[in-house]
């Protein structure tokens, strides 16, 4: 027989699982902030739910610490996602997905190869450096591969948002605020928590297919997903989740224009090439991703808990043409040129296991975490031309990436009456965080210099005997002993967090943090001090200031590469090969061209908001920010030239290279504005509709620009090149030149009616600018678009729904610029760094079972 306690924990569990439940059944856009009313399977209103129809907001836990609160009470900006919305983004994954309902996060779309299987997603205008990620609370291992595209360049690894199974996700709070001073570093911009879905029986099962409208390739998408719960012994449960999903590799470019590189006169095979250029775009992918969500009580007091994500995955990104009578075909291999292959393998893993607990008044919570991301990049269609004919066509084995991180939490929390009209919540806590990223040299004959010279007979025409091939596997990144790397760092922190009411509508919270890291970044304090004040229960205001840091990760202070494939110069403009070099901010050439090791980035941040609710339905929040960082960590500009040679060469190199580093260049300030609306109307007979309205404003500058080292000037003469160390160039990814728009507006509604579901959404993405090179003139400029999704559900039955639905419903594509690049008609100078899929409409369909 189960003790009195037990069972009253029981009860609370199980009204909390069917409240949580119910709440993000009907919750609409992110930002529900309301007292969302209830829909059954018909859309008619709940009445059962409560006495008057409705039922408690959600319950969020990011950004607090002890007393529970809904998203509608907390004193910072939080938006709440459920996970049946994001079900329904149709071909998104779960970065993309965010992107499409969040007003403050935007997808950075890369179509070069090996970055586009990454993508960073920005937020607050700022790059995914900056937004920490949580699952279930605990913070989120990185990916082994760095950022260079997309919107960003930063070199930073990105947390792979996109192992996680869409099918595990119960809802996904997006905290809208400086949090370094409550969780550390790469909170400067704000939260991400997925939270796992908890039930202890019922699932789902779901399947779809789709097609983009227009493209070459693979334009099919499938997906299977599922999920289910069961009951463990004293009201435990375990959830298990799991996705399969395949994505064809697809491009849209323009024909290439070049006549002087295809002329028939050069190669005899030019005079039947069709003019595809370029086969970059979205990357195939044959995705595998599993989760678990467990928890047992093993006394009234004590609750284990573990929960794992593990996700598998093949990608190949395509690249641009290597035409017959280039420096990088050789006939006898490829006698009509070749689209080299990117491909990567990748395994990420991550489980959690601890126990929390009530000791004595104190709320605790020990856990461990261990993460680990690793890629593999290899090539089944390309050669390393300097081997001449003898080279391979395909390498197994080009370079591996790995990150692994070991976290340790040791949390607690308890109430306090000190005399105020709340008790005072007290939390500390401790966490200790090892983390490694370690690079692996590939095959040597995906990087090695053959010194191949070419040869009558090697290209049809002979158009380059006697002139030197490429050297290395073409369109990879193939890693050098030289390039390997092993980086090692042990992080400890300490915080302490405070919140009480001094009156009974003002609560005050102040948070501090210290963390001690065995490196460069040293020690550093950050704290943070967060207000909200209720007038009425319909007006409220909340504010926060205050400092905050992010550690320059292990891949700008230590990572190397040599990169074989093609680049834009910064000089022209044009595209074309480049052997350029990725050094390592410690290196010996490094410091002879100015760099000094990496400093931790300081943060400043204010925000200021209102919470207003003029009716029960309705619930209105605006929130103004200000984020100014000192020292961000930036990619110098390529350093290429004569004047360079002499000193390249002093390094064993040829001279020719194009070279970059990263450094402390930039300050940068960040102000924005968040605006969420959302109601529910009840149309009887019509059904009812959940209308939300999500804006953002966002706009970052780049206050000061560090002084260029001293070596650079001394270098002399250096016509044709360029030295400037951090300019107009390489601000790309940074001011109001990064690709992303200054305002994201989203409308949309969710109409239930009989047994229809009906959803549609409009997003509006304003103007953006994006630029290549060093010359203003040479910008792109892109106008607003508006995207609009819709889907529309039937119940067939109680359990099963189908669902037809389109993802960019009428094809909208960013401006075309010119006819592309004359050589590939690369769709890159056409569509720039989207914000949304430049590939364009989705059509899909999808039945789903629920039990």
């Amino acid at each position: 027989m189960k003790s009195p306690s037990v069972s009253l924990h029981q009860r609370h569990r199980r009204r909390a699982r069917t409240l949580s439940a119910v709440t993000l059944l009907s919750a609409g856009l992110a930002g529900s902030h309301a007292h969302a009313q209830t829909l059954d399977s018909k859309g008619e209103s709940n009445k059962a739910t409560t006495a008057i129809g409705q039922v408690q907001d959600v319950v969020v836990t990011t950004g607090v610490r002890g007393e529970q609160r809904t998203v509608a009470d907390s004193p910072a900006p939080i938006d709440v996602v459920s996970g049946e919305q994001l079900l329904h983004t149709g071909r998104a994954e779960l970065s993309e997905a965010l992107a499409r309902l969040l007003p403050s996060f935007n997808f950075g779309t890369n179509v070069g190869g090996v970055n586009s299987t990454i993508r960073p997603v920005s937020n607050r205008g700022l790059g995914p450096a900056y937004t920490l990620v949580l699952v279930n609370g605990k913070r989120r291992h990185n990916s082994a591969l760095l950022t260079n595209g997309g919107g960003d360049t930063t070199g930073v690894n990105a947390v792979d948002l996109d192992t996680i199974p869409l099918s595990a996700v119960d809802h996904i709070e997006v905290l809208k605020d400086s949090a370094a001073a409550q969780y550390g570093s790469d909170a400067v911009a704000g939260v991400v928590n997925v939270i796992l879905k908890s039930s202890d029986h019922g699932g789902h099962i779901g399947i779809s297919s789709g097609r983009l409208y227009g493209g070459s390739g693979d334009l099919n998408n499938n997906k299977l997903e599922g999920d289910v719960g069961f009951a463990l012994p004293n009201d435990g449960f375990v959830h298990l989740s799991a996705d399969v999903r395949k994505r064809g590799q697809s491009w849209w470019n323009f024909p290439a224009t070049n006549t002087a590189v295809y002329s028939p006169a050069s190669n005899p095979k030019n005079a039947t090439w069709n003019r595809d250029g370029a086969h970059n775009g979205d990357p195939g992918i044959d995705a595998y991703n599993f989760s678990y969500n467990a928890e047992l009580p093993v006394s009234p007091n004590v609750t284990l808990y573990s929960f794992a994500t593990v996700g598998t995955s093949e990608t190949v990104a395509g690249n641009n043409f290597r035409r017959p009578n280039g420096l990088a075909t050789i006939t006898q291999l490829f006698p009509n040129g070749y689209f080299a292959d990117n491909n990567a393998k990748s395994l990420d893993l991550q489980i959690t296991g601890g126990a929390k607990g009530k000791s004595d008044g104190w709320n605790w919570d020990f856990s461990s975490s261990y993460g680990k991301n690793r890629v593999l990049q290899y090539s089944d269609n390309t050669i390393n031309p300097s081997l001449g004919p003898a080279s391979p066509t395909s390498f197994s084995d080009l370079a591996t990436f790995q990150f692994e991180q070991i976290t340790n939490n040791a949390d607690f929390t308890k109430s306090f009456d000190i005399g105020f009209k709340k008790p005072l919540q007290w939390s500390w806590g401790v966490e200790q965080r090892s983390e490694r990223f370690s690079t692996l040299a590939g095959d040597p004959l995906g990087y090695l210099n053959g010194g191949y010279i070419f040869q009558p007979g090697d290209q049809n025409g002979n158009p380059n005997v006697g002139k030197p091939a490429s050297v290395g596997a073409q369109a990879a990144i193939a890693l050098a002993p030289k390039d390997a790397v092993s980086l090692r760092r042990n992080v400890l922190a300490l915080y302490n967090d405070v919140g009480f009411y001094p009156t009974e509508k003002w609560f005050v919270d102040a948070a501090v943090r210290a963390e001690h890291y065995d490196d460069s970044a040293g020690n550093t304090i950050s704290g943070k001090l967060n207000t909200r004040y209720d007038f009425t229960p319909a007006i409220a205001v909340r504010g926060t200031v205050g400092s905050g840091f992010r550690a320059p990760s292990l891949t700008q202070i230590g990572y190397s590469q040599t990169d074989n494939r093609t680049n834009i110069n910064p000089v022209t403009g044009a595209v074309g090969p480049s052997l350029s070099l990725l050094l390592r901010n410690d290196s010996p050439l490094a410091h002879a061209l100015g760099s000094q090791d990496l400093k931790p980035e300081k943060s400043v941040n204010f925000g200021l908001g209102i919470v207003l609710k003029p009716a029960d339905n309705v619930n209105v929040t605006l929130d103004t920010y200000q984020i100014a960082i000192k020292d961000r960590i930036v990619r110098t500009g390529y350093l290429l030239g004569p004047a360079l040679a002499p000193l390249l060469q002093s390094y064993g190199l040829t001279g020719t290279e194009w070279v970059q580093y990263f450094a402390n260049g930039v300050d940068t300030r960040t102000r924005g504005l968040d605006l969420v609306m959302d109601t529910t109307a009840d149309y009887g007979r019509w059904g009812v509709v959940r209308w939300n309205a999500a804006f953002n404003w966002n706009k970052t500058e780049i206050t000061n620009i560090k002084a260029a080292p001293s070596q650079l000037g001394g270098l002399g003469p250096n016509p044709g090149g360029t030295l400037t160390w951090f300019g107009y160039a390489a601000t790309g990814g940074i001011g109001d030149i990064t690709g992303q728009p200054t305002t994201k507006l989203i409308l949309s509604g969710r109409w239930f009616i009989d047994k229809f579901e009906v959803n549609l959404q409009t997003t509006r993405y304003a103007s953006y600018v994006w630029q290549t090179t060093a010359n203003r003139a040479q910008d792109y400029h892109f106008g607003a678009k508006w995207i609009t999704d819709l889907d529309v559900t039937y119940a067939l039955t109680k359990n099963i729904k189908l669902t037809l639905g389109a993802a960019n419903l009428f094809d909208v594509r960013p401006d075309k610029n010119g006819p592309g690049d004359p050589s590939t008609g690369l769709s890159v100078y056409a569509y720039g760094p989207a914000p949304f899929a430049p590939s364009g409409g989705f059509y899909y369909a999808k039945a789903s079972y629920d039990f």
